[in-house]
């Protein structure tokens, strides 16, 4: 066993001693391209100041952070609670208290002009707990007023209609020491494909030949702000809100020559967030305290209506589903110095609740709806309180420590059908390392012990009329543990860009899948004995070393193996609907001594099935989605950029095959679906004001 694990991570343990080898030099000749500069003063982190941005002309922050050499934002909105670490992104060395508004918008509204330098720093080398890994902090200073403003229309060649109000505006400005941003914006979207559709029965035989086209229509207003205030005696005061409508609809039309089945789904959402922190000295250290509530309310309205060739008399279903969600977070943290250590203690209290009811009603045989017998509406709470310790220091030469102790309570409780109530303890933490091995080369290592968020909505029994699943609700759920084994270096290779190598081990008690339920029916429950492997390569690769000035190379891509035991066999299998393995390169050049810029890009994965208790499926594009764009940087003081993509006609496509009772069982039948969407145009057009 020792000998398998070991060949699983040889490759990692290979490409990490290439990437120490790389050379950190370059050719002679030719002017090389801009590079950061360290500070002598500070090691630790990476400078990059205004002018190492310019050739891209950017016009926010968010732009500056995404020329960041080798560096991935990571938003982490979906963390549990606000106490484990966070986005990867530091706003004047804070972090952003909010999770629905995330650190991009908050970038967004930063315009480029206020940005003073970006500093880039390993995580365990920070007093924030749970930060690890590169991280970047933004050091701006707001001005007295400037505005951004964006549209982004996109057209495609078949499948959906233009969209035509994607866009923003936003204005960022100064009252007395009042620093404060405005945003409103608007994301818009117009999918859809269409294609044939094949049901085979258990033989593989055609029982039905269908035609089906797609469309997917979404409208996301949202207006949006933050005030910051800094005070005489130190404090700071931070606050954010955000209140935000989500209108859906999606419509499915298939025509086949045994049916013809019409489905209509559309969702009318609103939601908010509050949050806020306000930090002050008290008693020879700082103490900061931070709050955040969410609230999201949701009205699903669902239409299906076949009609059959053969005589038989229509069929028809219509569900209405209200969801209500809200979250709210109040944490406290009181960090300190003692000699070499930095030190906090940090209590966070949370309460989440989910509110859900649904009626299902069908067509009797009148011409009227009747409801059909349903469970009653649910609630499903959370009342989790946290405390944890935290201790940093630097060791001898160049290599940061930092380890956390917590603990976690939290309590679950359900009303309605199968309502329960429970209690848990639980331990977790983490310890952190980072050694700057050589003014070129960062070693980091991570060890967590860490408690995973629940979906609410799989303590509630739910019914799809689009594929016609159903499941059960489970009360017995539990969060899932695991312990996370992290290891990655970043390799600065001088004018050659950089590269970062990412491997992280993990291994999981209590992981949700679907289990068996009586003789036929399945809900989710939790799963002892999986894991997963995966290693992450990311890097930026500059061409000026060899003569091409301007040109980059981004790439992300990783390769990962997942296994959980099979709940129906016992089998060791691959996670459901994992993708193993994916690749994401950009290259980009922007022309020396003009405004132009123009550039591609190849992205590629791979999807493996779907797995429920009575069939499996598979939903993936088939092949390469490629892109090219051009840019202008200064048309009458606005940057244009047109791209299209899906050059090479990618597909979607879908498998389903169904058993009669259980997918260790005869196949009842299989659904095979072909679907394309044609080109897509996109037109960025961008500009300042003020």
């Amino acid at each position: 066993m020792i000998l398998m694990a070991f060949s699983r991570r040889f490759p990692a343990i290979l490409l990490a001693s290439a990437i120490s080898a790389f050379p950190a030099t370059a050719q002679d000749g030719g002017e090389p391209a801009p590079t950061a500069q360290a500070d002598a003063s500070d090691t630790d982190r990476e400078i990059f100041r205004p002018v190492f941005f310019e050739r891209f002309a950017p016009q926010t922050a968010l732009e500056m952070v995404e020329r960041v050499p080798g560096f991935q934002i990571d938003g982490q909105s979906s963390a549990r609670g606000l106490g484990q670490g966070g986005a990867n992104v530091l706003l004047n060395g804070t972090r952003f208290a909010a999770k629905s508004v995330g650190i991009e918008d908050a970038l967004q509204r930063i315009p480029a002009s206020d940005v003073i330098r970006i500093e880039l720093v390993d995580g365990a080398t920070l007093d924030i707990p749970g930060l690890s890994g590169q991280v970047v902090n933004v050091v701006y200073s707001a001005s007295a007023g400037s505005g951004q403003f964006r549209w982004s229309p996109v057209f495609r060649t078949r499948g959906a209609d233009p969209v035509l109000l994607d866009g923003e505006i936003s204005w960022a400005g100064q009252v007395g020491r009042v620093d404060y941003t405005l945003s409103l914006s608007n994301r818009s979207a117009r999918r859809g494909n269409d294609g044939p559709e094949r049901l085979l029965d258990a033989a593989g035989n055609l029982v039905e030949l269908r035609q089906e086209e797609s469309r997917y229509e979404s409208e996301r207003p949202r207006l949006s702000g933050t005030i910051a205030r800094q005070f005489d005696a130190g404090q700071t005061l931070n606050l954010n809100g955000a209140v935000e409508l989500y209108l859906f609809e999606a419509t499915e039309e298939r025509i086949g020559t045994l049916a013809s089945r019409d489905f209509v789904e559309r969702e009318d959402e609103i939601n908010y967030e509050l949050g806020g922190d306000y930090a002050f000295d008290v008693v020879g250290g700082r103490l900061k305290l931070i709050g955040l509530h969410r609230f999201e309310a949701s009205d699903f309205l669902t239409d299906v209506a076949t009609a059959f060739v053969a005589p038989r008399p229509r069929e028809a279903f219509r569900q209405d589903l209200f969801i209500d969600e809200t979250e709210t977070i109040a944490r406290g943290e009181f960090a300190w110095n003692a000699g070499e250590s930095d030190w906090q203690v940090s209590l966070e209290g949370a309460l989440n609740s989910l509110e859900t009811g649904n009626v299902v009603e069908v067509l009797a045989p009148t011409g009227i709806f009747v409801p059909l017998p349903s469970a009653p509406d649910t609630t499903v709470e959370e009342q989790r309180a946290e405390a944890a310790l935290t201790w940093g220091r630097r060791l001898a030469g160049d290599v940061s420590v930092q380890a956390t102790l917590a603990s976690e309570y939290s309590r679950l409780s359900q009303s309605g059908a199968n309502g329960l109530t429970r209690s848990f303890l639980r331990p977790k933490g983490e310890i952190s390392a980072a050694w700057r091995a050589s003014d070129t080369l960062d070693v980091r290592a991570r060890i967590a012990r860490e408690v995973g968020q629940l979906d609410f909505f799989d303590f509630v029994a739910s019914t799809d009329l689009g594929s016609g699943n159903q499941q059960a609700g489970n009360p017995n759920l539990v969060p899932q543990q695991s312990w996370e084994f992290d290891l990655s270096a970043t390799k600065g290779l001088g004018p050659w860009g950089s590269l970062t190598l990412r491997s992280v081990y993990v291994t999981r008690e209590g992981r949700v899948t679907q289990v068996p339920i009586g003789a036929t029916g399945e809900a989710p429950g939790n799963v002892d004995g999986a894991n997963s492997f995966f290693v992450k390569a990311t890097g930026t690769i500059l061409f000026a070393p060899l003569g091409w000035e301007g040109a980059q190379l981004e790439i992300d891509t990783y390769y990962r193996t997942t296994s959980i035991p099979d709940p129906l066999t016992g089998l060791r299998r691959p996670f459901s609907n994992d993708v193993p393995w994916q690749i994401d390169a950009d290259l980009r050049h922007d022309v020396p001594g003009t405004d132009w810029a123009w550039g591609g890009g190849l992205f590629a994965n791979q999807r493996l099935y779907g797995v429920r208790l009575n069939q499996i499926s598979l939903d993936e594009n088939a092949g390469v989605n490629a892109s090219l764009f051009v840019e202008n940087k200064d048309v009458a003081g606005l940057r244009i950029r047109a791209s299209v993509s899906n050059l090479l006609d990618l597909n979607e496509n879908y498998r389903r095959t169904v058993y009669v009772n259980r997918r260790d069982g005869p196949v009842a039948f299989t659904e095979e679906r072909f679907r394309t969407y044609g080109t897509i145009f996109t037109l960025d057009i961008s500009g300042t004001f003020g």
